[in-house]
């Protein structure tokens, strides 16, 4: 009872909660589109649109929440933007029920490769520099996103800049929170909040019967596991490491594939380990004790429970926030880890020029086969380091995932 009251206490830590609610919001709402094209790439009917809601919600909330508390680690989930990317010309002339079951598929091989481990020893072999430089990558783009959103909306993002600044000299904690709160205010001062009529109405799960069909599975499911792999769990993985936490990457994999598989039937076409949402909820802005950050994670699955279970009725909401409000509280919550992950990736010379080369190449956005930079700028800077420092061994990252279960 004593640690139950323990745990609610930290729970009610407002920077928690706010790095929690940002993380949803800069995962949701600019790609809400991207999945809802997904699902009427197969006919999703309306009916089915919110139970693909419902079910993306609610496999995303229970392991953010699950595996947060377990390993008091800031585990953030979310589903496979690329991935929706890859349904939304896979799954042309496919039906409902084959695309169930190329989820199915997807979901399968990613359980497998967290149940035998291949994913984490693969992982371990990944120096830091290396995965710090594809970090920085990855989340560069969304830090000039906050820069280059003041073209369009300086009314609501500057201010946003300008409280954050003093924030972060006499109140860090809060800084963010400051900015998120102003951005509000001037949004609404400026008519830039534009809100729909929304019916307030809970989403109901709609059962598919899953057909298999090798054309689909071929053209939408093997893609679908590849880039959830490459360009989400890998980058997802490398957040987590970078920011010191040394949770046993097979439990998560493996667990994500299963609530994948298990919610597939209902519209849970893809959901891996989060990358930049994750990185708002693993800096020191979510917590300044990285022992507690965990509970924004946990905030993450509260909210995202939420999104699922009104499904329709929450993406009517979020369409009402302008982007360029989402683009700035989510460039600002990143600057703290967009810092750490360059001091990282340069601090060793030996590693420096491979670690660069995965930074620019990650950053560059460059999509091969379907497949995102992450998987290319690591692929980039590891060439880089065979050629330029021979083939010696490479250092494990951290210690065999194995010994931390």
């Amino acid at each position: 009872m004593k640690s139950l009251v323990q745990f609610a206490r930290q729970a009610l830590t407002p920077s928690a909660f706010v790095a929690g609610l940002i993380s949803v919001l800069a995962g949701t709402t600019s790609s809400v589109a991207i999945v809802f094209a997904a699902a009427k790439a197969a006919g999703a009917t309306s009916a089915e649109l919110a139970s693909w809601m419902l079910a993306l919600g609610l496999g995303i909330g229970v392991t953010c929440i699950g595996l947060s508390l377990r390993y008091r680690t800031p585990v953030v989930v979310a589903w496979s933007t690329p991935g929706a990317a890859v349904l939304v010309t896979g799954l042309v002339g496919a039906t409902m029920a084959q695309a169930v079951g190329a989820f199915l598929v997807s979901a399968a091989l990613i359980t497998l490769s967290g149940v035998t481990g291949w994913f984490a020893r693969v992982m371990d072999r990944i120096p830091m520099p290396l995965a710090a430089g594809l970090l920085a990558g990855i989340l560069v783009q969304f830090g000039m996103g906050l820069f280059s959103a003041m073209h369009g909306s300086f009314a609501v993002v500057f201010p946003m800049f300008a409280i954050y600044l003093p924030g972060r000299r006499w109140f860090p904690r809060y800084a963010v929170l400051a900015a998120l709160v102003v951005g509000i205010v001037a949004a609404a001062v400026t008519g830039a909040i534009q809100p729909h009529e929304v019916d307030l109405a809970f989403a109901v799960p709609v059962f598919t019967m899953p057909e298999f069909s090798w054309q689909v599975i071929l053209g939408a499911g093997l893609p679908l596991f590849a880039v959830t792999m490459a360009s989400q769990n890998l980058a997802g993985v490398a957040v987590l490491r970078n920011d010191g936490y040394r949770v046993p990457v097979s439990p998560l994999i493996g667990w994500t594939g299963a609530a994948n598989f298990v919610l597939a039937p209902f519209g849970c076409y893809g959901i891996n380990l989060a990358a930049i949402t994750a990185a708002i909820c693993t800096g020191s802005q979510a917590h300044e004790d990285p022992d507690r950050r965990y509970i924004a994670a946990v905030w993450s699955g509260v909210f995202f429970l939420l999104l699922g279970a009104f499904g329709g009725t929450v993406s009517d909401l979020l369409a009402a926030l302008p982007m360029s409000l989402i683009a700035g509280i989510g460039g600002l919550g990143l600057l703290g880890t967009v810092i750490n992950s360059l001091t990282s990736a340069l601090a060793e010379e030996r590693w420096r020029e491979s670690a660069v080369v995965a930074f620019l190449a990650t950053a560059s956005g460059v999509t091969l086969l379907g497949i995102g930079s992450a998987f290319w700028g690591l692929l980039a800077g590891v060439l880089t380091a065979l050629v330029t420092r021979g083939r010696r061994p490479v250092a494990p990252m951290v210690e065999d995932s194995r010994s931390v279960a």
